[in-house]
């Protein structure tokens, strides 16, 4: 095999963060080549993938009744196995130019504990999109490349990745996981939570979006600096007619207060169970936010007042888990050494 065809061999290599919000890919040689919404939208008839990604996203709510937008996996893990495939061969493809022979070795990073019969359907989804083989890695872990840690060394890292279905927590040293934990509390959940208050509390109808744009305008885990407020537009729940209600920073805060308490939660039993000397580590490097949920305003502040230690949120947090997998490409015997299957 000549240099060429081996450059263009390795070239196919994938990285993929398949996440409950979005899925990420990177390509060998290339980068991020795909960061689409996790949705895709199916013909109910014919089971006909009508759109993928941002243009299936922004068919949510507006589908006539033959056709359904779907999420292919629920809190972190495939709830649709067959849309699951849909979704990985259209990131396959796209990644690829629409190359239909592309056989990839890909890489895919999962939450934290995921069972074995999780791990299966990821495997099943991913070789049925054509991948040539599969490796599956920890979302902490990749995070933690991705963000840059020294993971090889013989001292404590810890990272927090915040996800649209899930929030994975890993303690790393020497290359392996010596604590995580995945609790089943995202971006998602903290949407919903916003549309529930507003229902209860404003008699207004809203959907998934607008909840998120309203998390993303004023959602925060501690008190700003400046108090704002936001229009909000809706369906009111009693007479059904169009309705605007303005919404304040500090109720959005309180309606994310229970999420949020329970990604603290969670931090803090990671920090009472990882032995001594690690905890010495910490101290000094602190912990590092990654995901979606660490942009959430001001929760670095919450997590540093609840723990006592330094918090540093990623350089670009969105992409850490990918940019972790998309290293690995680069360093197999690393792979070999940290994948799960």
């Amino acid at each position: 095999m000549t240099a060429r065809s081996l450059t263009r061999l390795f070239s196919a290599d994938l990285a993929v963060d398949l996440g409950t919000a979005n899925t990420l890919v990177y390509a060998t040689g290339k980068g991020i080549v795909v960061n689409e919404p996790s949705i895709i939208a199916i013909n109910t008839n014919s089971r006909a993938v009508i759109a993928v990604g941002a243009d299936a996203k922004m068919m949510r709510g507006r589908t006539p009744r033959d056709v359904v937008a779907i999420r292919p996996l629920n809190d972190g893990v495939i709830a649709d196995f067959k849309a699951a495939e849909q979704l990985l061969s259209y990131c396959v493809h796209k990644s690829h130019n629409r190359k239909m022979m592309v056989h990839p070795r890909i890489v895919i990073a999962i939450p934290s504990g995921s069972t074995e019969v999780e791990k299966r359907a990821v495997l099943d989804a991913a070789y049925r999109a054509k991948a040539s083989e599969v490796y599956l890695v920890e979302q902490p872990l990749a995070a933690a490349v991705g963000a840059g840690l020294p993971i090889t060394e013989p001292s404590a890292n810890m990272v927090v990745d915040i996800g649209g279905g899930t929030t994975d927590i890993g303690v790393l040293s020497l290359a392996g996981i010596v604590y995580s934990q995945s609790i089943r509390v995202g971006g998602n959940e903290m949407d919903d939570a916003i549309v529930e208050h507003l229902k209860r509390e404003h008699g207004l109808l809203i959907g998934e979006r607008t909840a998120e744009a309203i998390k993303m305008e004023l959602g925060s885990a501690a008190p700003l600096t400046t108090p704002a407020t936001i229009p909000v537009k809706g369906r009111d729940s009693l007479s059904g007619l169009p309705k605007i209600a303005v919404v304040t920073d500090t109720e959005v805060r309180t309606c994310l207060q229970e999420c949020v308490q329970v990604i603290v939660d969670a931090v803090r039993i990671a920090l009472e169970r990882i032995p001594p000397e690690l905890s010495g580590d910490l101290m000094e490097r602190g912990i590092i936010l990654t995901g979606g949920g660490a942009l959430l305003k001001n929760l670095d502040k919450r997590l540093r007042e609840e723990t006592g230690l330094p918090i540093c949120v990623a350089d670009d947090p969105l992409s850490a888990v990918v940019a972790g997998t998309g290293k690995m490409l680069s360093d197999f015997k690393l792979l070999r050494r940290v994948s799960v299957n």
